[in-house]
């Protein structure tokens, strides 16, 4: 790919020391001309190998979600209580670490931090292939190494952050939703991939599953090596912004507006439950739709056939979601996403309360249970459909809260205006940081209530669940209506 030259510098950069060839301080999306002759090629450029990038590190953040299935028939003797544990750990440290990463873009360019952020994922690979291989590893490491598969959660912030400088208002939510999409599918494709890769199951009959049993590490070794191509990639084509300046006490101080956590509740109920249940689905389907016997694929429901659907539904929507939202506006989607959110979760309660509980391994419970699976991986569907256009229409309403602020403050055509839309620019980043991490506790939180260990029985906890799950989503409604569409409100119609 042809490296374009950065245009000459027209302002002062923030730091000339650091310049390299690879360093654009001249970047105005904004300005029609010069986004349709220098940085619209430029943005598309960076935006697809940040695609790439954020696309591993989703499914390294995710890799435990259908490995933890198969640990049990690698002899390792952990509880269902164990393995959700193993797979809500990663969600945690992923939002946690989404706060510094965002800031890392200004920081340290975001060519820069995509090379870090992508070098970093040989962490979580090379140590899972090492445990998995040595049936003697206790659970507390499999707990610290499901805790370094949190760098590939943090790297969704790094990529949302830098790609939100890069592109003109009117297009973030179509750019951000690719990107976020291309990071979501990564989700889908380790749930679709693992199995084969690993040698537990074939897709469907198309390839069949390997005859020498259960191998783990083959995943790991497989995203080790492509996270050393993302390393290469980023450094050989992407850019770094050199207005895309963090000044971290600055940009935190975003953490006193209100929007920030109202955003921030709303982000929990569609990439939180988005994350989260893509973690839990295997699990879900393993333990209430299919029993061992007999050997080796069992009866009832094989998760790995179905469980990526979940991921793939609700990543495709999420473009899906962006693109309505630059059409009808960010709030309408959203508040038709949780609308859609709470109906679809009921549907989904519903056929739960008709399951019968399966503590055994009785191929005739998995045979009942069978029946109802269509239903249940339909309403399930339609649940991450919505989790998928509600991600990317509450992402497009972040950006534009902040530009409406700034637009509102400032004359047009003054230089205080065009001052304040570049400080909106920098704060909606921040914001999206924040915003980003708390949404993401929603993916370490849905599967600790899945596994509920306060509860005796599995499927009560699951009821009990789904039912905690549809109240947030009308709750969510409520303040999206409330908040961003009322008549009267100043931030209405984003």
């Amino acid at each position: 790919m042809t490296t374009i030259a950065p245009p000459p510098v027209t302002g002062t950069p923030t730091s000339t020391k650091r310049r390299t060839r690879r360093w654009i301080d001249d970047w105005r999306p904004e300005d029609e001309q010069f986004w349709a002759t220098t940085g619209q090629p430029v943005a598309r450029r960076n935006l697809l190998w940040s695609i790439f990038a954020e696309h591993l590190g989703f499914s390294v953040w995710l890799i435990w979600s259908v490995s933890s299935a198969y640990l049990v028939a690698m002899g390792f003797a952990f509880s269902p209580q164990q393995l959700f544990l193993l797979v809500a750990i990663p969600n945690l440290v992923g939002s946690l670490l989404r706060i510094p990463y965002t800031f890392a873009v200004g920081l340290f360019g975001g060519r820069n931090w995509t090379i870090v952020s992508a070098a970093l994922l040989l962490v979580p690979t090379l140590g899972f292939a090492a445990a998995v291989t040595n049936e003697g590893t206790p659970y507390w490491v499999f707990c610290v190494i499901a805790a370094t598969a949190g760098f590939g959660g943090g790297n969704f912030a790094s990529s949302m952050a830098n790609i939100n400088y890069f592109y003109p208002t009117a297009k973030k939510g179509a750019a951000l939703g690719l990107n976020a999409a291309g990071g979501n599918l990564g989700v889908a494709l380790i749930q679709l991939l693992l199995p084969v890769v690993v040698g537990g199951a074939g897709i469907f009959g198309l390839v069949t599953a390997s005859e020498g049993g259960i191998h783990l590490e083959r995943a790991a070794l497989l995203y080790a090596g492509l996270a050393v191509a993302a390393t290469v990639a980023a450094w050989l084509w992407m850019d770094n912004l050199g207005t895309a300046v963090a000044k971290p006490r600055e940009q935190l101080r975003v953490v006193k507006e209100p929007h920030t956590w109202i955003m921030s509740v709303l982000y929990i109920g569609t990439f939180g439950s988005f994350i989260g249940y893509s973690a839990a689905m295997p699990l879900l389907i393993k333990l209430n739709f299919w029993v061992p016997e007999p050997a080796p694929l069992g009866t009832g429901i094989y998760f790995a056939y179905y469980a990526f659907l979940g991921a793939g539904v609700g990543s495709v929507a999420r473009p899906v979601g962006g693109w309505l939202a630059d059409r009808y506006g960010g709030a309408k989607v959203t508040l038709a996403a949780f609308a859609g959110l709470a109906a679809s979760t009921l549907a989904v309660l519903w056929t739960v309360f008709q399951l019968t509980p399966n503590p055994t391994a009785d191929p005739a419970i998995a045979t009942e249970n069978e029946s109802l699976f269509p239903l249940f991986l339909g309403f399930f569907l339609l649940v991450f459909a919505c989790t998928g256009i509600g991600n990317g229409s509450t992402y497009k309403m972040i950006p534009a809260i902040w530009r409406r602020r700034a637009e509102a403050a400032t004359p047009a055509g003054t230089p205080e205006h065009t001052g304040a839309l570049a400080a909106a620019g920098k704060q909606a980043s921040a914001a999206l940081g924040v915003i980003g991490a708390v949404g993401a506790i929603g993916g370490f939180l849905i599967p600790l209530a899945f596994s509920a260990p306060w509860v005796a029985d599995p499927l009560s906890a699951t009821k009990g669940a789904f039912m905690v799950f549809a109240a947030y989503y009308v709750l969510c409604a409520a303040v999206t209506y409330g908040v961003y569409l009322r008549r009267g409100r100043t931030a209405a119609h984003v």
